[in-house]
């Protein structure tokens, strides 16, 4: 396949020539991480959103996530069903903190103990073991805690 000639560079470039098609070859093989047909991708913002969360339509509409829709006007917010208004992005921001304030409470919990809190000498004691208690008790409500926290996540998602 590569032709020798009299002179080295010429098989240099042959060489360099192969190798750079193999690369691309190799680059085409690689598939992508989010398939375009399962994820599309917003033309104005970017992201990836299911294929509800985009409106309908052709032109500056086609492929526009429904929140950039609305910010761009080429939408109403009363045609965009999927969009999230702000008592239900307030509702679903009161559901995530409370479901995960107590895995923060227990760390930032530790970070203190174990920065400042060793020092004290009632006080450490009885900081340590709400510290152990509460790293046994949060895992187990969190986990018994799941099925409900599913239930109002999908009463309050339109």
């Amino acid at each position: 396949m590569i032709q020798r000639t009299s002179t080295c560079h010429s098989w240099t470039k042959h060489l360099m020539m192969i190798d750079s098609v193999l690369r691309t070859v190799a680059l085409k093989d690689i598939t992508p991480l989010v398939g375009t047909r399962i994820m599309p991708v917003c033309r104005i913002c970017k992201q990836n959103y299911p294929q509800a969360q985009f409106i309908t339509g052709n032109g500056p509409r086609y492929q526009v996530c429904s929140r950039c829709g609305v910010e761009n006007g080429l939408s109403d917010p009363d045609d965009t069903p999927q969009f999230y208004s702000d008592e239900i992005l307030n509702a679903r921001l009161s559901l995530y903190t409370r479901r995960h304030l107590p895995w923060v409470s227990v760390l930032v919990g530790w970070f203190l103990f174990l920065s400042i809190g060793r020092g004290i000498e009632l006080w450490s004691g009885l900081f340590f073991v709400v510290l152990a208690i509460s790293s046994l008790v949060v895992p187990v409500l969190h986990f018994m805690g799941a099925t409900r926290f599913q239930a109002e996540l999908s009463r309050i998602t339109p």
